[in-house]
């Protein structure tokens, strides 16, 4: 099993592999590969060529250099192409690399920057290696539990992170997208005194915007849907790491390799200064609207 020394050697290969996965993605936009880009429509959204392209070379080359005995593997891709039976079934090993090749699939199709490759180590259902990339702002974020959080650029510059000292609700910044907005999330926009709103699209890319002091707070409610493990595992490692906090709206930290990989109900991430009141005033936005149905 990894130990602190394996875990440095162990991030440093998914750095590597990271940097590689988006010149891939570069090359199915604006190279070689854009006139095999190919589109499928499916249930949970779109996939397309780069995507399993990406996938494909990611769990390759960690398997090549890691092995697959102590380490298992749950990605967007492979996951979709589990029978429904299997599909509510954790990853049995300790160890697991959960992984999106795209966050933010239909921003690379559309071709805006706002995409992101998630690459995450968990153990027991908590991260302790993350790696998520920028492809179109040539950044790569990355943390390690216990050993901080830090953004590298295509020199190999690397600078430590340290999400924004701000700590009045009404200064916060919320970043959101502009998709997956249900009534109970619009009303809790309304109520909240956070007054500051931006948009994106990526959750790693909020997350980025979050540890960049662009933003301080990102909320996600879940209805029909939600987001999945591999939305959140990378991107939460580079935040806690920068000193914010990630977890659910009751103050219980994320768990993932659960079976169910879908992170339901009201999840805050926040720069940390005022995280228990976002907490505590969102449950009483949610719970005043479970009141009135």
């Amino acid at each position: 099993m990894p130990d602190q020394k394996n875990l440095d050697e162990i991030g440093q290969i998914a750095r590597a592999v990271g940097w590689r996965a988006a010149e891939i993605l570069h090359s199915y936009s604006y190279g070689a590969g854009a006139s095999r880009l190919s589109v499928e429509e499916k249930k949970d959204g779109p996939v397309t060529s780069a995507d399993l392209a990406v996938d494909r070379y990611i769990l390759q080359q960690l398997r090549i250099a890691l092995g697959s005995q102590d380490f298992g593997f749950l990605t967007e891709e492979t996951h979709k192409s589990l029978p429904a039976a299997h599909k509510s079934i954790p990853v049995p090993q300790s160890w697991v690399w959960i992984i999106d090749p795209i966050d933010g699939t239909r921003e690379f199709i559309k071709r805006t920057s706002n995409y992101a490759v998630h690459i995450a180590l968990v153990c027991e259902g908590r991260p302790v290696v993350a790696v998520v990339v920028w492809p179109t702002e040539g950044k790569l974020y990355y943390a390690q539990l216990g050993a901080g959080a830090f953004v590298e650029n295509l020199a190999g510059f690397r600078t430590p992170l340290q999400v924004s000292p701000r700590e009045r609700l009404q200064e916060l910044t919320i970043i959101s997208g502009h998709n997956h907005r249900n009534e109970r999330f619009n009303q809790l926009m309304r109520r909240l005194p956070c007054k500051n709103q931006r948009f994106g699209g990526s959750i790693g890319c909020k997350i980025a915007q979050i540890v960049e002091h662009e933003a301080d707070v990102y909320i996600s409610i879940s209805g029909k849907s939600a987001p999945k493990d591999w939305d959140f595992a990378a991107p939460e490692l580079i935040l806690t790491e920068a000193g914010g906090r990630f977890t659910h709206a009751d103050g219980t930290p994320l768990m993932y390799n659960q079976g169910d990989v879908t992170q339901w109900g009201c999840l805050i991430a926040s720069n940390g200064h005022c995280h228990e009141d976002l907490c505590d005033q969102a449950q009483k936005v949610i719970s005043q609207a479970e009141r009135k149905k």
